[in-house]
């Protein structure tokens, strides 16, 4: 047997013989069938004490005779609490096993919605729109890419990328229109002024802003909701156990031992005030992290209908398709239009004529139908957060029942901190502030844990930008913990100013990375956080400057 093993039973073998010494043998033995039992699983009984001892020694044990020293019962106080400790991590491990693989289920899925877009976008495009397409293919490359930067956490602003993007494919599709003229940047950017009023693409870019910022920030939310729980869980499982919990809990577990009554079996409600007051303050999470996820269930409602996440992150080809159709059946009217505003650009000596309508007719793409995967992911995610709503109340009871070994019903038979016998002492709230008078745990409730403090900041904030993104607000997001651990900010600035895109011109130059999700590498994120904010920051001057000139851009609204 291990060392470890073979003291619990030399402990077990004296607690004993001290019963029979008492005229109580366990089991109702003799004291030879009790030391035959022992000596079978190979210890020498002749290390064990013939007899209990005086307990002035005890510190933590009620002093009566015991079969304890002050080494065992230091050694036994330190094995309850790292019994706790790991009964508390793997209760916790098992929590967040759950929300990684609802994670990543989302995360898949989501990704291959747009995956599939992209796809079908190269399968279609060129054979229908031919030079306009490979004219606009790195535009397209580019938007999906920001599109799953933004997705995965980048600190992208959602409707000025799209802005960005029309803008540029603009630009680019004027020029394939009309390669017989010279179109300078001057006349590019005259061109871009008077594209809301133009409306060259028709519905299309307006539809999808209304769509997309709906259905993107919807999905990102709610997979950035199901990381910042797993992260919560697993800082909050880690925080260490006091001293006066370790006190606490060795009398719990081992004390009765150590008195000669092993087989008294802890009391109800005697495991639930020591739990409750050793995880007092994971039990002040419970109010947030409710809140939490019910808004990540409530969420769940935006992932359907015609601006649902199932349907536009899947269709984002189709709003790209009705905006080509809609410029060229409009290139005529368009062209007149930019003349009158821009004036006759000049003749394009080398250019060709004007590129000949090759298409007959429109690129129709149909939607494809939802397949029910989300529907199944959804469903189960419901189940088995609304099964975790009361987790950190639960822990005191949970752990009783599973890892304490706890009596069935408190009666005279049941250990009671102090002998075999009815605990009377009534169960404590949940919560610090609640173990004010806790009979088993001395909680000083003036001094709450910061780790716990922190993580239930962080639940507010992610709770706030979940309910933002219900209202389709992209709520700024600010990691509240200070463990970098799966989140960061880049650099500071001041006011921000720093992470606000202002020029179309660097459109993929800042994307700090909030709240990364998994799959983004590191060198990934090293990158467009080093982007995000150059030190020094720009001048007040410069940024001004920026901020009128982005003013400036089309809004595609």
């Amino acid at each position: 047997m291990e060392p470890r093993a073979r003291g619990w039973w030399l402990l077990c073998a004296a607690a004993a013989l001290a019963a029979c010494a008492r005229g109580d043998p366990s089991k109702g033995r003799s004291c030879s069938e009790v030391r035959q039992v022992y000596g079978a699983k190979g210890f020498s009984l002749s290390d064990v004490p013939q007899a209990e001892i005086s307990g002035e020694h005890l510190r933590i044990c009620p002093q009566g005779y015991t079969c304890c020293t002050s080494e065992m019962e230091e050694n036994l106080a330190n094995r309850s609490r790292a019994e706790l400790e790991t009964a508390l991590l793997d209760s916790a491990h098992a929590l967040q096993a759950t929300l990684a693989t609802q994670l990543q289920s989302f995360d898949d899925h989501f990704q291959q919605l747009l995956n599939e877009s992209e796809r079908a976008l190269q399968d279609a495009f060129p054979g229908a729109f031919g030079e306009l397409y490979t004219q606009g293919a790195k535009a397209f490359r580019d938007l999906y890419a920001e599109l799953r930067l933004y997705y995965r956490g980048a600190n992208l602003h959602l409707e000025d990328t799209l802005a960005e993007f029309w803008a540029r494919l603009l630009e680019r599709l004027f020029r394939q229109l009309h390669p017989q003229l010279l179109l300078p940047d001057d006349y590019l950017d005259c061109l871009g002024k008077q594209a809301d009023a133009l409306r060259p693409f028709g519905e299309a870019p307006r539809e999808l802003r209304l769509r997309a910022t709906r259905a993107f920030v919807a999905a990102r939310a709610f997979v950035q909701g199901l990381g910042v729980a797993g992260d919560v869980v697993r800082k909050v499982a880690q925080v260490p156990l006091g001293p006066e919990c370790s006190r606490a809990v060795m009398k719990l577990a081992y004390c009765a031992h150590c008195l000669g009554v092993p087989g008294a079996r802890p009391c109800p409600d005697y495991c639930r005030n020591v739990l409750k007051g050793c995880l007092a303050n994971q039990a002040d999470l419970d109010a947030e992290w409710r809140n939490l996820l019910d808004s990540m269930v409530l969420i769940t409602d935006k992932f359907w209908g015609p601006s649902g996440a199932e349907s536009v992150i899947g269709g984002v080809h189709l709003w790209l398709a009705e905006a080509i159709n809609a410029l060229q059946d409009n290139r005529d009217i368009l062209t007149a239009k930019v003349i009158q505003g821009c004036g006759n650009p000049k003749v394009n000596p080398q250019g060709s004529g004007p590129e000949e309508k090759r298409r007959q007719g429109k690129l129709v793409l149909q939607e494809k139908p939802p397949t029910g995967t989300l529907e199944k992911l959804v469903s189960e995610a419901k189940t088995q957060l609304r099964d975790a709503q009361d987790f950190w109340i639960s822990l005191p009871s949970m752990l009783c029942s599973e890892k304490m070994a706890m009596s069935s019903a408190s009666d005279d038979r049941c250990w009671n901190g102090m002998a075999k016998g009815r605990y009377l002492p009534e169960v404590m709230g949940d919560g610090l502030a609640n173990q004010i008078n806790n009979p088993e745990v001395e909680v000083d409730i003036t001094k709450p844990d910061m780790t716990v403090r922190q993580q239930i900041m962080q639940l507010k904030v992610m709770t706030n930008r979940l309910r933002g993104a219900y209202s389709g607000n992209d709520v700024d997001f600010q990691d509240a913990s200070d463990d970098s651990s799966g989140s960061g900010s880049g650099d500071s600035c001041p006011d921000d100013l720093c992470d606000r895109r202002v020029s179309k011109k660097s459109s993929s130059s800042r994307t700090t990375l909030t709240h990364a999700l998994p799959g983004l590498s590191e060198r990934e994120g090293q990158k467009t956080s080093a982007a995000s904010c150059p030190q020094p920051c720009a001048s007040l001057p410069l940024l001004l400057l920026s901020l009128v000139l982005s003013a400036a851009r089309p809004t595609w609204r």
